[in-house]
């Protein structure tokens, strides 16, 4: 059989999601990742479009190759003599780097370039950085130094340009976008072959629906890369991507707009998406949405008849003065019990996100506040980080120009690990309170609380079971965030951190085989604990339970709570919220 040619006017891309490495300095990937890798999907679609249009002319044939490192082995050198056979030109991108992935993006680069390929690197901490800091800081240096091209903005629209440079004299150093965003109607579908969405679990796929956020939150480094005013996908563009993807079988989205309540084209897209359910077309939508979301009409009526069945929303805190620290002054104390309840009022799951680490924060008002939530919040999962200043946000920004320490390994900027100094903890304290919260909030006792709400509710409580183990295991037994979680870890030998030692294999992999033992022994373990506390749950009356977090909101009624009480601040911002609404006679 005559050996396969590759066409002479051939240019392949490669794009990268790369992970980043645990404390250990292995590379985080998984047998099945978590999350799908939204800008891998879009990069993606943004390249078959190129391809589909022959932007290079009608000669030149373009293939587009992705992987997500969470979950598919990088090599380099393999990849290299698989695309440069024939004499292709290749370009290699490592896409949607956020800060704590920026070393691994950076020594993966470092290989390709050695291979002489081009690379580019993009993403948030490239974007994020150029966005908000004077001067350029030293890592991204480093990459311009070895040859490596940075990418800051938006690919929509602007792929074109840097294929044609590759073909001429070669990519640019530097290519800044951030001045101008590009509309996203009409852009191409985000999308990703199936063989790489079936590679997450849940088969879930992602996409943007719009991008920019209104609000000004500190911590945040959204609003200073995509902007603060709403771009958007129209029905139509989401119809599109949908179908493309059921086509493939993918019928589980995560939307990943920041915040989709603020997408001015939010109703349109619900309509669209009910209009789909009624075709047959049955969706599962994961959301992120903010604390007011409950304010708007139909909003919630909506999302549910649409097909999402879970709602992540950044609570951030119960203590009015942390949210006015951080510049959220969309979240409001007083709404908490009401948005939820809304929320579980169409049959969709709550996710909270809660931040460790606020100025006034001590372990013991952590402890304080948590117990608070348990009794008085009937929020299913909460999700904790701890206060980092990200580059690209106003925090990092302020503690540069001040001057303040920062930990100097981008690898460390996870929200998992202490990067600065606390004005009332040490950073073990500050680490420690932060692991504690993850026991204390998956503890026995509200593992059955929030199973007894679910059958109420009339949500399957075994589903929420292992909803609940699959936030507590990863952080007790792999000290990773749920987020970065995934099932059956996979460790090489050869793929470690730059300057750690490559152990010999009669070291390394004894300890593998212990440490997976451990790990998994334990979570085993774990899991038949959560299912004794299911077993006892399912064993009472199922329509007598109720508790302080289910009862109907009563703001005369309520003010008793010690979410109201607990603190002066809280007493303070109730007693002002009560003069408003004695003024303006409403909310």
């Amino acid at each position: 059989m005559a050996a396969r040619t590759t066409p002479p006017n051939l240019v392949h891309i490669l794009w990268i999601k790369p992970s980043h490495y645990d404390d250990d300095g292995y590379v985080i990937q998984w047998w099945r990742s978590s999350l799908p890798a939204n800008s891998l999907a879009t990069v993606y679609g943004i390249a078959l479009d190129c391809a589909q249009r022959r932007v290079l002319g009608p000669e030149v044939e373009i293939r587009v190759r992705a992987l997500d490192e969470t979950n598919s082995r990088v090599d380099p050198a393999r990849l290299v003599r698989e695309l440069q056979a024939g004499g292709a030109r290749v370009l290699v991108g490592l896409v949607g780097v956020q800060t704590n992935q920026y070393p691994r993006a950076l020594d993966l680069a470092r290989r390709f370039r050695a291979l002489g390929v081009a690379v580019a690197i993009g993403g948030f901490h490239v974007s994020g950085c150029l966005a908000m800091l004077k001067e350029r800081p030293v890592e991204l240096q480093e990459a311009l130094d070895g040859g490596i091209t940075l990418f800051a903005g938006e690919l929509e629209g602007r792929l074109e340009g840097m294929l044609q440079d590759l073909m001429g004299a070669g990519l640019k150093p530097l290519y800044n976008y951030l001045l101008d965003l590009p509309d996203m109607t009409g852009t191409p579908t985000p999308i990703l072959p199936a063989d790489r969405v079936r590679l997450t679990m849940g088969r879930r796929a992602s996409f943007d629906a719009g991008r920019g956020c209104p609000y000004q939150c500190s911590f945040c480094t959204i609003i200073n890369v995509q902007g603060r005013k709403s771009r958007h996908r129209d029905a139509d563009d989401v119809e599109r991507l949908v179908r493309a993807n059921w086509a493939q079988g993918i019928t589980n989205f995560f939307i990943t707009d920041d915040n989709f309540a603020r997408n001015t084209q939010w109703e349109a897209i619900f309509d669209r998406l009910i209009a789909l359910q009624g075709q047959g077309i049955v969706l599962q939508l994961v959301i992120q949405a903010d604390t007011q979301s409950h304010r708007i009409p139909h909003f919630i009526e909506k999302a549910g008849k649409a097909g999402v069945t879970r709602i992540f929303m950044g609570m951030e805190s119960i203590n009015p003065d942390a949210l006015k620290t951080a510049q959220k002054g969309q979240n409001k104390i007083t709404d908490y019990r009401a948005m939820l309840q809304a929320w579980h009022g169409a049959g969709v799951l709550t996710y909270a996100g809660y931040i460790l680490g606020f100025p006034n924060d001590t372990p013991e008002t952590i402890r304080r506040d948590l117990a608070i939530i348990q009794r008085e919040l009937p929020v299913d999962i909460l999700e904790f980080f701890i206060l980092t200043p990200l580059p690209g946000s106003l925090d990092h920004q302020r503690l540069v120009e001040a001057g303040v320490r920062l930990d100097p390994d981008m690898n460390n900027y996870d929200t998992q690990h202490v990067t600065t100094d606390h004005p009332l903890m040490s950073a073990d304290e500050w680490l420690g309170i932060y692991r504690e919260a993850w026991d204390r909030f998956y503890s026995p006792a509200h593992v059955a609380t929030v199973l007894r709400r679910a059958r109420v509710w009339g949500y399957d409580p075994k589903h929420m079971m292992s909803k609940l183990f699959a936030f507590h295991a990863p952080v007790v037994y792999e000290r990773l965030h749920p987020l970065e979680g995934g099932l059956l870890r996979i460790k090489r030998r050869c793929e470690r951190r730059p300057g750690l030692p490559i152990e010999h294999p009669a070291v390394f992999y004894p300890k593998l085989a212990l440490e997976f033992v451990r790990k998994y022994a334990g979570a085993y373990l774990m899991l038949r604990r959560y299912r004794r506390i299911l077993a006892q749950v399912l064993a009472e009356p199922a329509d007598t339970y109720t508790d302080a977090a289910m009862a109907p909101v009563d703001e005369a009624g309520d003010e008793h709570l010690a979410l109201f009480t607990a603190t002066a601040a809280a007493r303070e911002f109730v007693q002002k919220r009560r003069l408003r609404k004695a003024v303006l006679g409403g909310a």
